[in-house]
């Protein structure tokens, strides 16, 4: 059902507090990068955090958009995203919103996705979505490199191990019963693709809820990794050799109850309306700029890389395509209504994400966008000139690549919106090109092996 959760009041969630000997909460926002920050708030003071806020210097938080003499931000609570930390009883969780001398924040990503859905709302849609979160547990050795946190996961071929879960039972355990206990609807917990790498699922919800989950998933999975001497990574490509993480979205629309991406009649025999194909149009026609938002690092093009699909290697299509089920690629349609763009990964803000995605599908609807047929084939057997010949194209091989797509791509620059005195789009783009400039310019152990007695 695709309605808003109802918010509680200030009343009711004194009352929650009380009754589970909460002391505590956090005020929690993110920047860019979707590192959380937070203040620690006596429940004593619930009334002036929801009044005013919890006070922030913006420019020490990180990508925020503030300089050193800006004025403080103000993290908001929305009453909706209490969240009780399952670990600690007497902590609770808000996820907030950055308001600066009583005006939204541009550069916060949850209000940039706010504003889009509220976009949407207007279209008579409400964006629903699901996310699959992937990662690592690893050790950190003394050199600063990584290991697997379980020595014995050796398979070649891991992924759905039995014994790798078995061998990671207590913690995956604990993860699924905090998630159940949230009420979140953890279905399923298993080893993936890679040694070491793990999936915990949780029932779609609105895409504001998803996002907000999301944030707090990756916080819990980070602390009880932690608290078990290992540590969690959603890294899109910690390991070479390996399989990377994703953070598949499911995406549908909903009016009311009805799932309007869903079409049992459907002549294709892929179970979707016309509006569903539409958005998937919209989502192949701004791929290539929106990539550099759902996969927003250099690490990320590490993962997206054009191979085969052996246990151990890739699981990232590049191909701009869709298919029935099919993970050859980019967009794949598992039925239920719904589509599933493969490509974005563990390091993407997901408020941005769901934003850009949001936006390129709703220019397909708007705009009517063809999608062409869909691609039934193993994408990973065809050849540089198949490809061609069939009119495949490819997302951007890297992230400087990306930022050139995205900060021409006027449909996503106009859903991130405008800051002080330039777009979003542009501030993102100079704080990842500098990401870039940074890695370009350091001289890894690849290319002493490559070059230094070669020349």
């Amino acid at each position: 059902m695709a309605t808003a959760t109802t918010a509680p009041t200030v009343e009711d969630i004194r009352r929650e507090a009380k009754e589970r000997g909460i002391e505590f909460f956090f005020a929690q926002f993110v920047d860019m990068y979707a590192r959380p920050s937070a203040k620690l708030v006596p429940v004593q003071n619930l009334d002036d955090l929801v009044t005013d806020g919890a006070g922030f210097a913006g420019f020490a938080a990180g990508e925020i958009g503030q300089v050193p003499s800006d004025p403080d931000i103000a993290a908001m609570p929305d009453l909706r995203s209490f969240t009780p930390v399952p670990w600690e009883p007497t902590l609770g969780r808000f996820a907030c919103d950055i308001y600066v001398e009583g005006e939204e924040w541009p550069y916060d990503p949850r209000t940039i996705l706010r504003r889009q859905l509220e976009r949407a709302r207007e279209k008579g849609f409400e964006f629903m979505m699901g996310l699959e979160l992937e990662y690592f547990l690893v050790r950190q050795k003394e050199d600063g490199s990584i290991e697997l946190a379980d020595p014995l996961d050796t398979l070649e071929k891991p992924c759905y191990d039995l014994n790798g879960l078995t061998r990671n039972y207590e913690f995956l355990a604990r993860v699924s019963r905090y998630v159940n206990g949230l009420g979140w609807g953890n279905y399923a917990n298993d080893h993936e693709d890679a040694n070491g790498q793990f999936e915990q699922n949780f029932t779609y919800t609105d895409a504001l809820t998803s996002c907000d989950r999301a944030i707090f998933f990756r916080y819990m999975v980070h602390t009880l990794a932690e608290q078990y001497g290992r540590t969690a990574t959603f890294m899109p490509k910690p390991f070479s050799h390996l399989t990377g993480n994703g953070c598949h979205f499911h995406m549908s629309l909903w009016d009311g109850d009805t799932n309007v991406f869903l079409d049992e009649n459907d002549p294709r025999g892929m179970g979707l309306s016309e509006t569903a194909y539409h958005f998937i149009g919209g989502l192949k026609k701004h791929a290539k700029a929106y990539i550099g938002v759902t996969a927003p690092t250099v690490n990320s093009y590490k993962r997206l890389r054009v191979g085969a699909p052996t246990s151990g290697a890739t699981w990232s299509p590049v191909y701009i395509t869709y298919g029935w089920n099919n993970r050859t690629q980019m967009l794949r349609i598992p039925g239920h209504g719904r589509v599933e763009d493969r490509t974005i990964d563990g390091s993407c803000n997901p408020y941005l994400a769901a934003t850009v995605v949001l936006a390129a599908g709703l220019d397909g609807i708007e705009n009517r966008i063809d999608p062409g047929d869909p691609n039934p084939g193993n994408l990973y057997e065809m050849s540089e000139d198949d490809l061609k010949r069939h009119g495949v194209e490819l997302l951007p091989a890297n992230l400087l690549d990306a930022t050139r797509e995205l900060e021409k791509d006027d449909v996503i620059r106009a859903a991130l919106g405008r800051g002080r005195d330039e777009d979003y789009v542009d501030y993102f783009v100079r704080v990842k090109r500098e990401e870039w400039t940074r890695y370009h310019e350091r001289v890894t152990p690849w290319e002493l092996t490559e070059y230094l007695t070669r020349f």
